[in-house]
């Protein structure tokens, strides 16, 4: 049996974890030794519901860095995100730092990453294999975010120059590009040619989506009791408020909450909200009549339930909106989430509502907008039957279980 390691960005979001979850739940139901690295409170939370192992901090301290929000809602790519998140000199080193320790304490055979470049970093520095479990557009040999604005622009910001200089100080070559430590020894692709398209020399495997659902999870009672004449408008918004009561920060996804409450109040449709285990803001104030929160649900379950979903663009909820064969409202809150957004329009599975940056920071939606795109989605048959034929499309690949398969056989052959 083999041990391994599964890291990310440790993001307080689901959809790294939602990914990188059900594979280490198969590697472990085989007999494996598979363990998570995540400390952020809403990933251990679906980490616990798992059932496994959330490695703790290693004790050493990691100092405060200073982000660029603004740069990350708008970035062209991931080498350009990465130089709004990774320009701290002090920040890298200690987070490499960390990631070895880790590694060198774990001793796993393979590390498992998913948008992670430190413990890709760490992992290239000790010499372990690296298999990568990636969306398409966070591959190196993608179109980026903004793949339909034309040709990268030259003078975008890198965050190479950090990051070799603390290679180096591990006996490492220099980064050319941070981007390119994310492409594994093995390298999968969570989704299908036509949603997470990459160039045709990369050398990357499609594995369809990957959803998580422990397998006893059901709906609560109160979901399966609501009214079956009226439709349910499953609402979804990520982490709202990044900065928890601190303040907004250009990445918050409450803008999906206040746009639903504006748009939806009130409406003959049952709205259930949630939030990936974490609270309501304060300042959102009583929720509707027709409105139902849960902080989190079982998400094929509800995907299933759902007439339309409603979210930030987030890849991992396009992928379970996708396997579900249900039609989205997106509202994108970053570049990124943007072009995933626009894949799935592209495909006819939903539309796309932009939401409008404000000089205060905060994201404002034409709600008439938003209500007329929701009602169409509902009315208009051909947005479900689109979302069912990615649905049918999708059952080609083999999902966890054949990620499990892959990751399995890359570290047989490596040992």
């Amino acid at each position: 049996m083999a041990k391994f390691i599964f890291t990310m960005l440790p993001a307080n979001d689901l959809g790294l974890p939602t990914r990188l979850v059900p594979i280490a739940r198969a590697l472990a139901d085989r007999g494996h030794e598979a363990a998570v690295f995540n400390p952020a409170p809403a990933p251990a939370a679906l980490i616990a519901d798992a059932g496994l192992c959330n490695l703790p901090m290693p004790p050493r301290a990691i100092p405060d860095a200073p982000a660029d929000l603004i740069g990350v809602s708008r970035a062209w790519d991931t080498e350009e995100l990465f130089a709004c998140i990774f320009s701290d000199e002090e920040s890298v080193r200690a987070n490499t730092a960390l990631h070895v320790d880790l590694f060198r304490e774990f001793k796993p055979d393979v590390v498992v990453d998913s948008f992670g470049a430190f413990g890709c970093l760490a992992a290239r520095i000790l010499g372990i294999p690296l298999a990568s479990v990636l969306q398409g557009n966070f591959h190196p040999e993608s179109g980026g975010y903004l793949y339909w604005t034309g040709e990268r622009p030259a003078n975008l910001r890198s965050a190479a120059p950090v990051f070799s200089k603390i290679a180096a100080e591990y006996g490492q070559p220099p980064i050319a590009r941070v981007v390119d430590l994310l492409a594994g020894d093995l390298s999968l692709i969570v989704g299908t040619p036509e949603t997470d398209p990459v160039s045709p020399t990369a050398q990357v495997t499609h594995i369809g989506p990957i959803v998580w659902q422990r397998g006893n999870a059901e709906l609560p009672p109160w979901v399966a009791a609501l009214d079956s004449h009226q439709p349910v408008v499953w609402v979804y918004s990520g982490n709202p408020r990044y900065a928890g009561a601190a303040g907004s920060t250009a990445c918050d996804s409450i803008v999906v909450i206040r746009a639903a409450m504006a748009a939806l109040a009130d409406a003959p449709i049952h709205v259930v909200l949630t939030t990936g285990y974490q609270d309501v803001p304060a300042e959102i104030g009583a929720l509707p009549a027709n409105f139902h929160h849960a902080a989190y649900l079982p998400g094929c379950a509800m995907a299933e339930r759902s007439d339309v979903m409603v979210y930030h663009g987030g890849h991992s909820s396009v992928m379970q909106s996708l396997a579900a064969g249900t039609p989205s409202v997106i509202i994108p809150t970053i570049t990124e989430r943007e072009s995933n957004a626009r894949r799935l329009v592209a495909l006819g599975a939903g539309e796309i509502v932009m939401p409008i940056d404000t000089a205060d920071g905060e994201k404002q939606i034409d709600v008439a907008a938003f209500a007329a795109a929701v009602q169409r989605v509902l009315a208009e048959p051909s947005y479900r039957s689109s979302a069912l034929r990615v649905a049918e499309s999708m059952k080609e690949f083999g999902g966890a279980e054949e990620a499990a398969n892959r990751i399995e056989q890359f570290a047989a052959s490596r040992r």
